[in-house]
């Protein structure tokens, strides 16, 4: 046989091979994450990135691979705008043919993507937008949510400030997840008596004038007086807050949940006060989140943050729902997996309820403590919030 004849046979021979082979080899699985990486929402985004990424290597055992199919993470920036948001998920179920897609940071690009992920008919891991709305009267199938709620906080701080002859203001963004958790914490708070809600923009840089109402509703009121904050992005209210020196001058106290370490070094300056956060890497202790320390002060020098634990918890759940399918992406088969579907996070074990798909999940009461070897103030534990004691109602009508 001449040489040429046998090169050409054995091209052939290549070519028809590879043709199943190549087919044969498994097919990436997508996943968009789509966070607010520019604007005041900023360092939620990229810490949420951040615990995302971590997440799934820590799942898959540093593969990057699940029943063969290698996970590939499309990021977007959504800005803060539910325009550009909803504009993003469309291309990325559409243009990047995504199997699943996480996020956003803010709750009104939340609420503005739900209807493209029912439209393509593709799940939309909601993490960390916050307002009860998502998997209230605007939820559809398609969507999850591993973040906590706007009703999950109310029921957990109400355990910190319910109590009778409590008097409240509150000072929350004025968007979904502001009005929202007012909304929530009204229905929570039985004992006590809220008197004043004050609603500031996100991105507010004086917070004068809406604390002086504040002041001027709570002064005169007899009881124990609280400001009860539930604030997103940056600026925060709270080194105004600790100018004013509400507490000494009017007998008016701080309560807020948790936040990012850079908004809690303002927290330093009210030792003592309570409220309830769903993470700080100090409190809870399970293997995940013992990984998930070490392995951030590995490569950052730095503990874990208040949403890198939610990236990484979001992340947990797709992975654990993708090994259960044996990498099969198919959206009714993921949605069926993932109803009532329990796994492990940082946060302790959650479990999706079949309802809304609200991920349940322990929440903390803390108390803070100002300690030197901390720019922070400190929220040690009081106790655990378990999931079956915060009672969060279902409200998605299905």
């Amino acid at each position: 046989m001449h040489r040429r004849t046998w090169v050409a046979l054995a091209a052939v021979a290549a070519t028809a091979f590879a043709a199943p082979l190549a087919q044969a080899q498994a097919k990436d699985i997508k996943i968009a994450i789509i966070a607010s990486k520019t604007g005041p929402l900023e360092a939620y985004a990229k810490q949420t990135i951040v615990g995302f990424n971590m997440g799934l290597d820590y799942a898959t055992g540093g593969t990057m691979a699940v029943a063969g199919r290698k996970l590939v993470v499309i990021e977007k920036d959504d800005q803060g705008k539910p325009d550009v948001g909803k504009a993003a998920l469309a291309a990325a179920y559409a243009d990047d043919k995504v199997d699943i897609a996480v996020g956003p940071t803010a709750s009104p690009v939340g609420l503005a993507m739900l209807p493209v992920a029912e439209e393509y008919k593709k799940v939309l891991l909601v993490e960390p937008a916050v307002a009860d709305s998502i998997t209230g009267d605007k939820w559809n199938r398609y969507i999850f949510r591993t973040g906590r709620n706007s009703s999950q906080d109310a029921a957990a701080n109400a355990a910190a400030l319910d109590q009778p002859g409590n008097v409240i203001a509150t000072l929350a963004n004025d968007n979904a997840f502001g009005r929202d958790g007012v909304k929530a914490a009204k229905e929570f708070t039985k004992k006590a008596k809220i008197v004043h809600e004050e609603y500031l923009p996100v991105g507010t840089t004086d917070f004068t004038a809406g604390l002086q109402r504040i002041i001027d509703k709570l002064k005169d009121q007899p009881g124990n007086k609280y400001l009860s904050v539930g604030w997103s992005g940056s600026p925060t209210p709270f080194p105004k807050i600790a100018d004013l020196d509400l507490e000494k001058r009017y007998g008016i106290k701080l309560a807020t949940g948790g936040n990012i370490l850079p908004a809690m070094v303002a927290y330093k300056n009210f030792p003592g006060m309570e409220g309830a956060l769903y993470y700080y890497f100090g409190i809870p202790k399970n293997p995940v989140n013992e990984a998930l320390v070490a392995q951030h002060y590995k490569q950052f020098k730095a503990p874990p943050d208040f949403f890198t634990a939610g990236g990484f918890s979001a992340a947990m759940a797709i992975v654990t729902a993708l090994k259960k399918t044996n990498g099969d992406t198919n959206t009714d088969k993921l949605i069926a997996t993932m109803e009532g579907m329990s796994f492990d996070t940082p946060k302790g074990k959650m479990t999706f309820r079949k309802e809304d798909h609200q991920a349940m999940q322990s929440m903390f009461h803390f108390r803070i403590k100002a300690d030197p070897a901390f720019a922070w103030g400190v929220p040690e534990l009081v106790r655990e919030i378990k999931p079956e004691e915060m009672n969060i109602p279902i409200r998605n009508k299905r």
